[in-house]
């Protein structure tokens, strides 16, 4: 019992790293990301931080567009203010005082002819008498002030002005948003061409492996071949050094391939340490295939870069306007209607308010300033026609990229045809020498020859579909076109 219990434990010692290594590899496995060429686009074109500039720049554009519609209709405020005075040049006199001839005191008691009498000597200085009250009620030195006022204004005329700013804030949110669909169509293209040179290091990787496991397989083969005394420990040798050479290339693509692989989850905003498996396969058929590539001067121009760099050109137009509206005079409508109280207390607010109500009409003619519009016209014209300059290089370098991409895409589908049979035959001679090794008809340095023939074709091939697919991301570029949408 005592052994038993003992070789059981030693089983159960001797499973537990084994199901901690399973465990342990089932994690790694499910933590690798499963990553298509379209979900790292999509994911890419989610998260750039350029992208979202470039959306950010959009909203500002927007609201930029409000701030100058807001300049179109009525200007209102309100204003509420309280006054307290303490001391004012208005309060605290004695008044002035008349003479006793120029006084005005009828006698009540005086018979009826001595008080006509009275009044016709006095009425002519009466009125000075009444000084003291005329001014005794007005707002000067009174100790509590409220004050509620509306004020308003309405442009009626600004020479063009006002709608030059409007078209503008409509033209700036047109090439804000282009300069996004720009800018997401920039991103797409880096992706995708990351994406297929990835693939292709992982393509040359495979390559690699599959030219070391010939290698040691042929190897193998010629330690059986000493053994059974009908090969040489020269031969051995040869497939030894022949298998060393291979191995180099082998790190160099994982090597390479890792690099690859950092940069697209750099790109796509993956952790670098995750694992990734692409599943887009690598060939020669790809959605750029589908599309009608074919260019024309209308298909050019529908570019948002190009579009974008006329929006700018019709913005300078309109500045050139809004710099010749300085010559024009400006017509505005003003109002402003108010309520005050001078209350005897300070919270009494049941005394008489006085009403303030005016509005006029305002013009504002420009006479002279100095030449300072004229200066301003002349800028906003040169400003205009370097920015139609702008675009005529750029609709030069747009059709410039496009010749380029169409003559780099039809020159790597020329090359992919031609290295297809050059695969074919290169695995054709390879299996031939083999053959013909085996039955003692060829060397073993033509063996090696033949296997570097099909691993150098088999890479041209991979290099050829490569840049297959990146010249046919640029062509869909060039055209404006996104791929994904």
């Amino acid at each position: 019992m005592k052994r038993s219990f003992i070789v059981l434990f030693s089983l159960l010692a001797a499973a537990v790293p084994v199901l901690s290594s399973a465990q342990t590899s089932q994690s790694a496995t499910s933590d690798t990301a499963t990553l298509s060429l379209d979900q790292a686009v999509s994911r890419a074109v989610n998260q750039s931080e350029e992208v979202r500039l470039a959306q950010a720049q959009v909203t500002l554009a927007e609201t930029q567009v409000r701030a100058t519609r807001a300049g179109i209709f009525p200007q209102l405020s309100g204003q509420l203010g309280y006054t307290r005075t303490f001391a004012s040049a208005f309060s605290g006199g004695s008044g002035f005082s008349l003479p006793d001839s120029l006084k005005f005191e009828p006698d009540s008691t005086a018979s009826l002819q001595e008080r006509v009498r009275y009044l016709e000597r006095r009425v002519p200085t009466a009125a000075l008498g009444g000084l003291g009250a005329l001014f005794g009620d007005l707002p000067f030195g009174q100790p509590n002030s409220y004050t509620a006022r509306l004020d308003g204004s309405q442009i009626l005329y600004s020479g063009g002005r006002v709608g030059a700013g409007l078209r503008i804030a409509a033209q700036f949110v047109d090439a804000a948003r282009l300069e996004l669909e720009e800018q997401t169509a920039e991103i797409e293209l880096q992706v995708r061409s990351s994406y297929y040179r990835a693939r292709l290091s992982e393509e040359l990787v495979t390559i690699s492996e599959a030219a070391v496991e010939q290698a040691t397989r042929f190897l193998a083969s010629e330690r059986l071949r000493q053994e059974a005394g009908i090969g040489s420990e020269l031969d051995v040798l040869r497939a030894e050094v022949s298998l060393a050479n291979l191995q180099p290339a082998l790190v160099d693509a994982a090597n390479a391939a890792e690099l690859a692989a950092l940069d697209l989850k750099r790109l796509v905003d993956i952790p670098l340490q995750q694992p990734v498996r692409l599943t887009t396969p690598l060939d020669k058929s790809s959605v750029a295939e589908a599309l009608d590539l074919s260019a024309s001067t209308e298909l050019l121009s529908r570019r948002a870069s190009l579009a974008a760099a006329e929006r700018q050109v019709r913005i300078r137009e309109e500045q050139v306007k809004i710099a010749r509206g300085n010559y024009l005079p400006s017509v505005n409508l003003n109002f402003a209607y108010g309520k005050q109280l001078f209350p005897s207390e300070l919270f009494r607010f049941n005394e008489e308010w006085r009403t303030d109500f005016t509005a006029g009409v305002s013009v504002s003619v420009p006479i002279f300033n100095g030449n300072r519009t004229r200066a301003e016209v002349a800028q906003a014209q040169v400003e205009l026609e370097q920015q139609r300059l702008r675009l005529s290089q750029l609709r030069e370098n747009v059709q410039l990229d496009y010749e380029r991409a169409r003559g780099e895409r039809e020159r790597t589908r020329v090359s992919i045809e031609a290295r297809e049979r050059t695969v074919q035959q290169a695995q054709r001679v390879y299996d031939l020498t083999v053959l013909r090794y085996e039955q003692g008809l060829a060397s073993q340095l033509e063996v090696s020859e033949s296997r570097l023939a099909l691993l150098q074709a088999r890479t041209n091939l991979a290099q050829a579909v490569a840049d297959f697919q990146i010249a046919s991301a640029q062509l869909s570029r060039a055209l404006g076109r996104r791929v994904i949408q």
